[in-house]
């Protein structure tokens, strides 16, 4: 199994890595499961095409900053889309003003991915949206991981 771990990168403190890092652990080693990790895919791309400063192309060369954007979005949906079996989305602060979450999970959902959402928003904040979109929307992780050894602990 693959899970594809969602949530914000533009507007989160270490483009979400930390969070990532430690549940990607947990998977390994509670489910065998393996990660498709958007930060580290982009982060691949971005030493393989050399955009390293990609940021401030956003204002100094905004077709080459869209242009390789969009190489981040197909690589990220073709994931969503072709590779994973379900996606962990964090749903906080850091995706209100983003769009690739929002995407993710509105591609999953389209193509009949289970969606586990962790939503760290008040409740009446959480968009009907998104939350339709979701299989299960849980308020932490440990409740998360609990349903997930449910669902696949073999």
């Amino acid at each position: 199994m693959i899970a594809y771990l969602s949530g914000g990168m533009e507007n989160a403190q270490d483009e979400g890595k930390k969070w990532r890092d430690k549940l990607t652990v947990w998977l390994k080693d509670n489910l065998e499961h393996d990660v498709i990790d958007p930060v580290l895919e982009s982060e691949k791309k971005i030493i393989e095409l050399d955009a390293e400063n990609y940021r401030s192309w956003k204002s100094t060369d905004p077709k080459k900053f869209k242009k390789f954007i969009r190489l981040l979005i197909n690589q990220d949906l073709k994931n969503v889309i072709a590779e994973v079996d379900y996606l962990i989305v964090l749903w906080d602060e850091s995706i209100l003003y983003g769009g690739g979450t929002h995407g993710e999970v509105t591609m999953a959902y389209w193509v009949d991915r289970p969606v586990f959402l962790v939503n760290k928003l008040p409740d009446e904040k959480l968009s009907a949206w998104i939350s339709s979109c979701s299989t299960k929307v849980f308020n932490s992780f440990d409740e998360l991981k609990s349903e997930l050894l449910k669902l696949y602990k073999s």
